[in-house]
């Protein structure tokens, strides 16, 4: 079982910064593959960012690659998501999740065993 906590999302202006926090609970989140995933009001949730157990592969949807960089550090069980050059777009509820076969990447919400409750990001224009 593993908990995840996101910390650091607020409000801010256009092209301005932000990074996201995930804190996991248990022993295991070392073997993970973990994700950002985003909701905004009245649409579904969507594939943000991914990264395998060790770091060697990561994903980024089309909408964020080159703005957003998620990383992890398995030593503090955290995964980030650092978001620069944010857009009114990119407002949404921000939430981390976890694949426990950790060796791959998908983009589907129901690949994804475990979920934190979000963090919210309002981007002004």
């Amino acid at each position: 079982q593993v908990q995840l906590v996101e910390s650091g999302g607020g409000l801010v202006q256009a092209g301005g910064s932000l990074r996201l926090s995930c804190a996991a609970s248990g022993r295991t989140f070392s073997t993970y593959t973990m994700a950002w995933f985003r909701q905004a009001p009245g649409k579904e949730r969507e594939f943000v960012a991914a990264i395998t157990w060790n770091s060697g592969d990561t994903h980024y949807a089309s909408s964020v690659k080159g703005r957003f960089t998620i990383s992890r550090d398995n030593a503090k069980n955290t995964v980030y998501l650092q978001m620069n050059s944010l857009k009114p777009e990119d407002t949404a509820l921000y939430y981390c999740a976890a694949d426990p076969q950790g060796s791959y990447i998908y983009m589907r919400v129901y690949d994804y065993d475990y979920w934190g409750q979000g963090t919210q990001v309002t981007v002004s224009s």
